[in-house]
């Protein structure tokens, strides 16, 4: 198991790291202000499509203000990504596979009401709503480095609550080994998922796992929200599972079912291509995606227009110190 989480300990960002949010969008003011928003047909699509890219785009749906405790900054001295960014760049299959679909077409998800089933190896099975989940949890804000097995990362402050506390409380039994968490499935909803075509060709619902003690250590977290506000639609609304160690697939969205078991359970990128997405998907920069090397990482939102920074991956995404613990034995070449 990895180290306890000290509230003065080394990876806490000083608070003078944080962007603040106004200034993002003190920015789109000042852009909307110099005739930028409205430049149209006398640019070339081209040329629109990366400006679009690089000023950012507006989430469309409703997102409410949380209340949530003290910043816990884990990490090295990351800048944030830009909020813009967060919510306009997404992988969320279940909408396109193109970054920009989710946000065009999650934004008609319902997600209220919405309620997550606990079941399996547990002493108290049942259903907790977003509602009862927020009374019985208070958020925190967690400021943690997101890493894309596509070689893309950006730093998100999520707000959520650790998913041991919610483990606790259902009380798992002494042969739950693994946890197992399932997307929402709603074809109508979702368009990817009633087409192979748009939904890159998985076989829907979206299904993850983790080991027991992968879920009970204090970094995995189940958040509700980001930048202060509950999570909008492309991010995974209304809760979505954060493994900061891992790479981002592992990190479930839209979570409707967690279940734990005795057996290893099936994964969706695992069952789709097994040599080039595995089980654990620690993150690793020694050992090479079978189409691109994972030694660096492309940060989105630092940069130019056409390009972004280039940072080297560290193990674990910077979070050995506290998870390395949990793989002592393992082969991580072959427990990729």
């Amino acid at each position: 198991m990895g180290k306890g989480l000290g509230k003065n300990e080394k990876w806490q960002l000083p608070n003078e790291a944080v962007t603040p949010e106004a200034v993002f969008r003190q920015r789109r003011r000042i852009l909307q202000c110099l005739g930028l928003s409205a430049i149209g047909a006398s640019v070339p699509l081209g040329v629109q499509a990366g400006l679009s890219e690089w000023f950012g785009k507006p989430a469309q749906a409703e997102r409410k203000a949380l209340t949530y405790e003290g910043s816990r900054r884990f990490g090295i001295r990351d800048t944030l990504t830009p909020e813009d960014k967060v919510i306009s760049h997404n992988n969320f299959y279940e909408f396109g596979t193109a970054k920009t679909d989710p946000q065009r077409y999650a934004q008609e998800l319902q997600t209220d009401p919405w309620s997550v089933e606990v079941s399996g190896e547990v002493e108290r099975p049942g259903t907790w709503t977003v509602e009862r989940l927020l009374q019985r949890f208070p958020l925190e804000e967690r400021i943690y480095r997101l890493r894309c097995v596509e070689a893309w990362s950006m730093v998100i402050p999520w707000l959520g609550f650790e998913l041991r506390q919610l483990l606790e409380q259902v009380r798992p039994t002494g042969r739950a080994r693994y946890v197992a968490f399932q997307t929402l499935y709603d074809p109508k909803q979702m368009r990817g998922q009633s087409s192979r075509a748009i939904g890159g060709g998985i076989d829907y619902p979206y299904v993850e796992g983790l080991r027991l003690d992968e879920a009970m250590h204090p970094l995995t977290i189940l958040s509700l929200g980001l930048y202060g506000k509950t999570l909008p639609p492309q991010n995974g609304a209304p809760i979505r599972l954060v493994v900061p160690w891992k790479y981002g697939f592992k990190s479930i969205k839209s979570i409707v079912r967690i279940h734990l078991t005795e057996q290893r359970p099936p994964t969706t990128w695992n069952q789709l291509a097994s040599h080039e997405y595995g089980f654990y998907a620690n993150v690793n920069p020694a050992v090479d995606h079978p189409r691109w090397s994972q030694a660096s990482e492309r940060r989105i939102g630092e940069g130019g227009l056409l390009s972004a920074r280039r940072i080297a991956t560290e193990p674990f995404n910077g979070y050995g110190e506290w998870v390395e613990g949990l793989y002592q034995g393992m082969d991580l070449r072959r427990d990729y």
